[in-house]
């Protein structure tokens, strides 16, 4: 693998699948070997065939997937529908022109994808506080050519300052806050709340949010609700729940008093509409 500190990584492209791995690749994007039970496996024969990255396509945008280290990566690798319905949906109710928020931005596998659907005019906000993750968030819409993209390196939250993350070491894409006693491995990241970050990134309105941040979606969204001007407030929103159990108080309660309507559920998130 490149290293993600390397000021100069190769250029997109320079490691694009080679026959053996693009077979396996096509072979997986046309069966049910797409689905999450394979990817594991998927992703060791890849990585057998070559070490290291993939550079693909995916959902019109550039990627450099680290497939190895991060469940995300291998979901997009491996699935050209991975979280189509909640993109779709999200694209659904923002204009050409328009504002998305992406918190929890990974690598960019929903950021990137709202880019290229609101075109040059428009504006992504992709907050993901992962150094590591951060950086090829950073190459990937490079890579694109999405300037579009406004990166902040920070972890969304109910204060601005500072707050510890840590990695789960078997997959990079479910690093979180901690909440409570901090491991050995943790680190400390600067913390912004959601308004602040909108502020400094001179946003007005935002047309649809998606958030994933592995349990703390509450404290971000429950401050941002009781202190945000309604008109900051966005349209659609896909938030995961698959970590709800972890919330401190019912976010999803607390949007739909707000007049928010839940239109739809995937295996990972809910998906709501304002109005």
């Amino acid at each position: 693998m490149t290293p993600d500190n390397d000021p100069s990584p190769p250029p997109f492209g320079a490691f694009a699948p080679n026959a053996a791995q693009a077979l396996v690749i096509r072979l997986a994007h046309g069966s049910g070997l797409k689905r999450g039970a394979f990817r594991p496996m998927l992703t060791r024969t890849v990585n057998l065939l070559r070490a290291g990255p993939v550079d693909v396509s995916y959902q019109g945008a550039n990627f450099r997937f680290y497939h190895q280290v991060s469940a995300t990566e291998r979901g997009a690798l491996f699935n050209p529908d991975y979280n189509r319905e909640e993109l779709d949906f999200l694209r659904s109710h923002v204009p050409p022109g328009g504002t998305a928020v992406d918190i929890g931005a990974n690598v960019g596998t929903f950021a990137l994808p709202l880019a290229r659907h609101v075109g040059p005019d428009g504006q992504v906000i992709a907050i993901e506080p992962h150094p590591v993750t951060h950086a090829r968030l950073s190459f990937n819409r490079n890579a694109s050519a999405l300037s579009q993209v406004r990166l902040v390196a920070a972890a969304a939250g109910d204060s601005d300052g500072e707050v510890m993350i840590e990695t789960d070491g078997d997959n990079l894409g479910a690093s979180h806050i901690v909440v409570g006693t901090a491991g050995a491995e943790a680190f400390k990241v600067p913390s912004l709340r959601l308004q602040s970050i909108l502020e400094q990134a001179g946003a007005t309105k935002v047309d649809a949010l998606k958030i994933d941040v592995e349990g703390f979606e509450d404290r971000v969204l429950t401050c941002f609700f009781r202190d945000a001007p309604q008109t900051l407030w966005p349209r659609a929103v896909v938030i995961e729940h698959l970590s709800r159990d972890e919330w401190q108080n019912d976010c999803l309660a607390d949007m739909i008093s707000r007049g928010y309507r839940e239109i739809g559920r995937t295996r990972s998130n809910t998906l709501l509409l304002r109005g």
